[in-house]
């Protein structure tokens, strides 16, 4: 099993996100399980926006996921806040727990709680 917490958005900025997909579909053994954590973006979002947002589409994540050779299995809400309607001044470092406006707007920024995710499972094939 390969687990990733909200790191796709950092790998999409370095341009290094299929790197990354291939890398752990090499470390899984067939039948082997991937597990992705991931601020989750607009499903109309476009590549500038993920790179400078933190936000990335479920589309997207699926997309490199399946170029690296996954299946993907099914997804959970467990991680979801649609409070977050993912627009703002700082992107997703804009919410707890960074808060990078500071105090501007940090009481709005509590309310809305930490960012919407998607919560994705893949397996790697066994054949």
């Amino acid at each position: 099993m390969a687990l990733t917490f909200r790191n796709v958005h950092n790998w999409i900025m370095a341009g290094q996100e299929h790197e990354f997909f291939a890398a752990f579909f090499s470390a899984l053994k067939p039948g082997g399980t991937l597990g992705v954590v991931e601020h989750r973006a607009r499903p109309d979002a476009s590549m500038e926006i993920m790179k400078t947002t933190g936000y990335v589409t479920e589309a997207y994540v699926k997309g490199v996921a399946a170029a690296a050779g996954f299946e993907f299995v099914e997804s959970s809400e467990l991680n979801a806040n649609a409070k977050d309607d993912t627009d703002h001044p700082a992107g997703v470092w804009s919410l707890p727990p960074t808060y990078r406006m500071g105090e501007a707007n940090r009481e709005d920024f509590t309310a809305i709680g930490e960012s919407d995710r998607m919560t994705l499972k893949f397996i790697k094939p066994r054949s």
